[in-house]
């Protein structure tokens, strides 16, 4: 029988309490400091990196790890990694369930399917760069696992969930000590370089007269913007929002059943099934968004469940949650030999990344190349939301397409990035072959994105 006062009660709360604490003492921070609110680093990004000083203070002073200590249950540490694992699938379900737009013309159509194919030709590239270093870096450093680059897209291109995902498959598969560690790491190096590049970026075009940066403070939502008129109440006998995470909560219940079938049928794939956790999670929206409308349509309901404002700010706070967790998790001590290789590995990231979609957005976003770039360039090296905060600082009323771009390619990307997961899989069986695929893979969706002017008609 349990005791409410015993700290197996309390260690799951402490975390999460910690975690939000760290968020609204990083929120103060970046309000008062000018120096972190012109970095454009993000609140949870500070959050994470607020945590690693005061866990490395209490060990400095205790000699204890801070995060395994009994107030958070022993093994606070796989904790953060757990709650990584599971954020990172709610908020892309929570992302999943909101209300999509009107129709899309021809050329909008197009410009959101060459941003799906942007997106997934960088993750291709960082690979290639990211594999390339590592198999370098295992011929002069003995031991290091030579496949450990191609974690870069997924820190990089994915972010922190995903970077924990496949780092945990190459830990517990391929002996990788330290994997999860090295990913987000990387990861944190991502939204570094989000920040550090897009800042320096933004103000080479300040100086040049290019652009003039908009800073909007609080922005103004309309009502309409929080509840449409065929909508449920917002209080009603129950509140509009614990429906949002009742379907949320369905959703990713569905995505466990699917992964348990699909972990019976190929057991020797079970790491990568649930690894896919994410993936599983937006079909398992879409079907229920499919059978909602189905249901709508039969007139068996007749008002409108999902509420957009709701959704987005459920999936945003899912995401923030995942970031200050997943860098509040990495364990610097299995990384003392591979620094060097993670600062290497992470500046190339920043580079390639910079100067590929420099290239794309000048070449297919004419009319509004700098915000498509911005926005860009955050996504893959931090997140959505990263983008979000660069494509702000010139866009604040979101007048250009660029925003509706990211949040749209997700179908081609997920299309066309899904060969990418299981090509990642097989890098440390055959690191030499992966970087030739990963080139091969690049090359077509490059003929791809650039077909325009591949197969362009002759006058």
């Amino acid at each position: 029988m349990e005791n409410f006062w015993d700290f197996n009660i309390w260690s799951s709360f402490n975390i999460i309490a910690v975690l939000l604490l760290s968020l609204l003492a990083a929120n103060v921070l970046r309000r008062v400091i000018p120096f972190l609110r012109s970095s454009l680093i993000p609140v949870s990004v500070l959050g994470g990196g607020i945590l690693i000083v005061v866990a490395a203070v209490f060990k400095q002073i205790t000699g204890e790890v801070m995060f395994d200590t009994e107030f958070f249950g022993g093994n606070g540490t796989a904790s953060l990694e757990i709650i990584t694992y599971h954020c990172l699938a709610l908020g892309f379900i929570a992302s999943t369930f909101r209300p999509s737009k009107g129709k899309l013309n021809a050329k909008r159509t197009s410009e959101i399917f060459n941003t799906g194919v942007t997106t997934v030709s960088t993750y291709l590239l960082q690979g290639i760069f990211g594999m390339v270093i590592s198999i370098v870096a295992a011929m002069v450093v003995s031991g290091f696992f030579n496949a450990a680059g191609i974690l870069l897209p997924f820190g990089y291109g994915q972010g922190t969930g995903q970077a924990l995902n496949y780092g945990g498959i190459f830990e517990k598969e391929y002996g990788f000590e330290g994997g999860k560690s090295f990913g987000l790491t990387i990861a944190a190096l991502g939204f570094l370089s989000a920040s550090i590049g897009g800042v320096i970026h933004l103000n080479i075009l300040k100086k040049r007269g290019i652009i003039k940066t908009v800073r909007n403070g609080e922005a103004s939502i309309h009502s309409e913007q929080i509840q449409s008129e065929d909508e449920i109440p917002m209080q009603e006998s129950i509140d509009k929002f614990t429906i949002q995470i009742a379907l949320i909560a369905t959703a990713y219940m569905l995505t466990f059943i699917i992964m348990f079938g699909l972990g019976k049928l190929l057991p020797g794939m079970k790491s990568v099934v649930y690894g896919f956790n994410f993936l599983l999670g937006v079909l398992s929206a879409v079907l229920i968004k499919l059978i909602m409308g189905l249901l709508k349509k039969a007139k068996i309901i007749k008002k409108e469940y999902v509420n957009n404002f709701l959704m987005t700010r459920a999936s945003n706070f899912f995401f923030d949650i995942m970031v200050v967790a997943g860098i509040a998790a990495i364990r610097f001590s299995v990384l003392k030999n591979y620094w060097g290789i993670i600062i290497i590995m992470g500046v190339v990231g920043l580079v390639i990344t910079y100067i590929y979609n420099r290239i794309v957005a000048k070449t297919l976003f004419r009319e509004y190349a700098e915000e498509q770039f911005l926005t860009m360039f955050g996504m893959l090296t931090g997140t959505a939301s990263t983008g979000i905060i660069l494509l702000r600082e010139i866009d604040g009323e979101f007048r250009t397409p660029a925003s509706d771009n990211m949040v749209y390619q997700n179908f081609p990307a997920i299309v066309f990035g899904f060969p990418m997961m299981l090509i990642a899989t097989y890098a440390p069986k055959q690191p030499v072959i992966t970087i030739f695929i990963l080139i091969g893979f690049f090359a077509v969706m490059n003929v791809i994105l650039f077909r325009s002017f591949i197969f362009r008609k002759k006058k």
